[in-house]
């Protein structure tokens, strides 16, 4: 119904990231720590227009790299979170069916011939966007960023569906038309491999593997992110993580709580760790009740000790 052509016209955008070199820049003033293998990821995403497609424990900064682009390109961010059962309804758009309903009612009172009710009420203005729509809209004046988040929560089906849709950046809305991206949107991909995804997906994309950060680099990002954060405390706290990251725990801790961690500590004053208050903070660090208890058990003054060790190791290169 109707037939209109919507924003058919794919313009060239601008490549704002001219160099490996300036990702690192770039991410570095909004406090992410990138190393040579992801600043060049990005850096050819966005050089070759191709979707990025992050896997890696929870809590390593996967999510993080598309909030920090939206930055870079001062746009706001889009986010589609996945989970089971959702539908490329969900994901693409809708239409707002109370509000056609009341056009009609609004239409028969004010006498318009019956042959006539209903012709208006499949356009734009009608549509609920969703996030995908939402992307291929975006602005001609500056890149869209698209995070398309946890997507190994969804089904087979939504999977292929978004395969389509990252293939052409194109849509087809049967009552209005085609839609076709004016800009390729910066697209992130992330999955926290609770199933494995279809080859076909992972091919349209830029994979990147992102493990735990090394203790070198953890210490980069506390310095970055926690402002005013002395080196004894930053480098315990580290050390404390690294080694509660080769614990065999249900849900081993990662850098976001390495942060939150660290900022609970300074609100506390604290400039060294000590037992009584790791053990009144665990919950900064540790999601669930069986690894706080195993934790507990394994005893926190040695594991202190440990981290203390692990730092004076790392500190002589041993």
């Amino acid at each position: 119904m109707g037939g209109a052509v919507w924003r058919n016209v794919r313009k060239r955008k601008v490549i704002m990231l001219n160099s490996i070199e300036d990702v690192e820049e770039r991410f570095a003033e909004q406090g992410y720590i990138t190393d040579r293998t992801l600043a060049t990821t990005i850096f050819l995403a966005q050089a070759l227009g191709k979707p990025i497609f992050l896997e890696g424990e929870p809590g390593v900064g996967k999510t993080e790299v598309a909030k920090v682009m939206a930055s870079i390109f001062g746009t706001e961010l889009i986010r589609l979170q996945c989970y089971e059962g959702i539908d490329a309804n969900t994901a693409l758009y809708e239409w707002n069916y109370p509000r056609q309903m009341l056009e009609l009612r609004l239409e028969e009172a004010r006498g318009i011939d019956k042959a006539e009710i209903g012709q208006n009420i499949f356009r734009e203005d009608f549509l609920l966007k969703r996030p995908l729509l939402s992307a291929l809209e975006g602005s001609a004046k500056k890149q869209q960023v698209l995070l398309i988040d946890e997507v190994d929560r969804s089904d087979e089906e939504f999977e292929a569906f978004l395969l389509e849709v990252l293939s052409d950046f194109q849509i087809t809305i049967p009552e209005i038309g085609a839609i076709k991206a004016m800009q390729v949107p910066f697209v992130v991909l992330t999955s926290n491999r609770t199933r494995e995804l279809h080859d076909a997906l992972k091919r349209r994309c830029l994979y990147l593997w992102i493990d735990y950060p090394t203790f070198s680099k953890e210490m980069d990002i506390v310095r970055s992110r926690v402002a005013g954060v002395q080196d004894e405390l930053a480098q315990q706290v580290c050390g404390f993580m690294q080694l509660l990251r080769n614990r065999d725990f249900y849900k081993k801790p990662g850098v976001a709580e390495t942060i939150d961690w660290a900022l609970a500590l300074m609100a506390m004053r604290v400039e060294e760790l000590n037992p009584q208050t790791v053990d009144a903070t665990l919950g900064c660090v540790l999601k669930y009740k069986e690894d706080i208890e195993k934790i507990q058990e394994d005893g926190l003054p040695q594991l202190i000790e440990k981290a203390r060790l692990l730092k004076e190791r790392t500190q002589i290169g041993v």
